[in-house]
């Protein structure tokens, strides 16, 4: 250990300590009253006590850590090394004949003198350095209550001490009866989570934050709620998942979003199972410039493939992709490939030049009212014909896993793009061997953010200044993140055996009126300033979306969100038709799209 200045001043601190414990242990000993000759052999035993404490308090290392961080182990070792000098001083005072005229209660008051000095000057100086007192030293500060009393809320407070970034915690509140009354870090909690707009006005505070990275999103909903009907700013700390990976402090406060509301439980993937499926293997993505397939490219890069071909037909998107898996993960062997899922022979060709083993097929056409009328036959050609080709390629050149992202609208489908992504599934159970190529279907709802959502669409509209327009006040949809998505359909990819369409747990629907009206209080407005307009529904657009059709039930399987639907199983007899029919010449009209359909998929029902 290098012994700078900083480190000298430590150590002739604690000999000066070590001194005045010992001398004020023979003080105590006496009422304060000390008779001459004791004094005496108070003085004369320093030059063996002192330099035995240090000696022994060096070997324990006390000089490594750094005071401005004294913390519960630094405590235990000043315990420890205080305890082994406590055991020392009467065997080194005998052995070198040393005065007699050592009391035995001044062998057990000086090492508690000792601890209480040592501990309570490392206390004392980081207290002094974390600036307990923010509001009396930083009047610029803005006081704030922080909702939950829990171990975020510990280090929130440890953190705005060390750097107040503007703020200074007046109270806590959380819902635990057994902290009501408490102290954390010196700061009271002060009542439940419903009492935050009582406790704000008494403290004259404008910010909340959420120190709940952990808790239910039910219970984010719940105080944001609180706090936009009582007119307070909500912050909140990153989330678990970044604060344990280290990339944000917890005093990187930020404007609670959208995300944390309606967000859900982490995802638990099999990491080892899908280390076997992915890692050194190349893997292909369809639609990889799309929000799903970017991000399924992003949660594929973190198991190390040996390539990675993403496949795109929009440039832009493409590249886009591209220069963000460049950026994030630098040592990633990428392969961009611009292409048309429609076309069999480029695609076939892109597969035998790169054999993947694994194919996710995100490419579609997914926006209802755009597919509905005009664009019916497109729609159709790429949802269905698209999957086939992409499909009979892997199959023709021995990919081990073909995994088709569909929609919960594909469940009694009232719509085009349903119907269509309803018979590519069909499709896909149709192609199933006993041997070779396995193919797997993945259902779910909408995701927050993704291109053509509602929620992009919202925060234009209220940064414009409204008004915001909902097809219907009833209409519901159910919503995860992104990220949940992707995640849930490698775990899918992973567990499919073949000719399975798997459900994710989409969890509770959401009334969009009822999102709207969120993500106006969210934005700091309220519904006088920016109002919801009802525009009817568009074409296709039901008012509930289903998960499972009615002649459909679902197995559970070992994952949690996951479920496996019994679906009507497919009939071969009709797909060489279909396939002919979507590969002719001409162009078919709407009419003639819709009816098709129908023949094909029974449970379809347009308005």
């Amino acid at each position: 250990m290098n012994l700078n200045n900083r480190t000298a001043a430590i150590i002739l601190h604690d000999i000066v300590v070590a001194a005045l414990a010992w001398l004020g242990a023979y003080w105590l000993r006496f009422n304060l009253d000390l008779p001459p000759e004791f004094r005496a052999a108070a003085l004369s035993n320093l030059m063996w006590v002192v330099p035995l404490q240090a000696l022994v308090f060096w070997r324990f290392g006390l000089y490594r850590g750094i005071w401005r961080f004294a913390s519960l182990p630094d405590l235990k070792r000043i315990v420890l090394a205080v305890g082994v000098a406590a055991l020392c001083v009467p065997v080194v005072l005998v052995l070198f004949s040393a005065s007699l005229l050592v009391p035995r209660s001044v062998l057990i008051l000086d090492p508690m003198l000792l601890l209480l000095m040592m501990g309570g000057s490392r206390l004392a100086y980081r207290a002094w350095k974390e600036q307990r007192l923010a509001s009396a030293l930083h009047p610029g500060s803005r006081p704030v209550l922080v909702a939950g009393a829990g171990s975020a809320a510990d280090f929130l407070l440890r953190e705005l001490a060390r750097n107040p970034a503007g703020f200074h915690v007046v109270g806590l509140l959380d819902d635990s009866r057994e902290k009501q009354g408490r102290l954390v870090q010196g700061i009271p909690v002060l009542g439940t989570l419903e009492d935050i707009a009582l406790f704000a006005r008494r403290m004259r505070v404008d910010d909340i934050v959420l120190a709940l990275p952990s808790a239910a999103h039910a219970v984010r909903k719940r105080v944001t709620e609180i706090c936009s009907e009582a007119g307070l700013n909500v912050l909140t700390v990153p989330s678990l998942e970044d604060l344990v990976a280290g990339r944000v402090s917890v005093s990187n406060l930020r404007r609670i979003e959208l995300d944390d509301l309606l967000g859900r439980d982490p995802v638990q993937l099999d990491n080892s199972g899908l280390h076997r499926l992915l890692t050194g293997q190349v893997v292909m993505v369809t639609g990889a410039g799309g929000s799903i397939g970017s991000e399924l490219c992003r949660q594929i890069a973190r198991f190390e493939p040996a390539k990675l071909i993403l496949f795109e037909q929009s440039e832009l998107a493409l590249y886009g992709v591209e220069e963000d898996l460049a950026s994030h993960f630098p040592g990633l062997h990428v392969e961009p490939v611009i292409g048309d899922v429609k076309n069999a022979p480029w695609v076939n060709q892109v597969m035998a030049g790169y054999r993947p083993a694994v194919v996710f097929h995100a490419a579609a056409y997914k926006h209802v009212p755009l597919m509905e009328n005009w664009n019916a036959w497109e729609a159709v050609r790429n949802n269905v014909l698209g999957t086939q080709v992409v499909a009979a390629a892997a199959q023709a050149h021995g990919v081990g896993k073909f995994v088709m992202i569909s929609t919960d609208k594909a469940v009694n489908p009232t719509n085009v793009m349903g119907a269509s992504k309803r018979l590519a599934e069909i499709a896909c159970q149709a192609m199933q061997r006993p041997e070779g190529t396995r193919f797997i279907s993945v259902r779910f709802g909408n995701v927050l953010g993704s291109s053509g959502s509602v929620i992009p669409k919202f925060q234009k509209q209220i940064e414009s200044g409204g008004p915001v327009t909902v097809t219907h006040p009833e209409i519901t949809r159910y919503f995860m993140s992104i990220s949940e998505a992707a995640q849930l359909v490698l775990q899918a990819g992973l567990m499919g055996t073949g000719g399975e369409i798997f459900a994710l747990d989409m969890g509770e629907p959401v009334k969009i009126a009822e999102l709207a009206k969120l993500m106006i209080r969210l934005s700091g407005t309220d519904e006088d300033h920016i109002q919801i307009q009802y525009t009817g529904l568009r074409p296709g657009e039901k008012l509930y979306e289903e998960l499972l059709a009615d002649e459909e039930t679902t197995l559970p399987t070992p994952h949690p969100k996951l479920r496996v639907a019994k679906a009507r199983a497919a009939d071969a007899t009709w797909y060489a038709e279909c396939m002919a029919w979507l590969n002719g010449a001409a162009m078919r009209d709407e009419e003639s799209v819709k009816r098709q359909l129908k023949t094909w998929v029974p449970e379809y029902s347009p308005d």
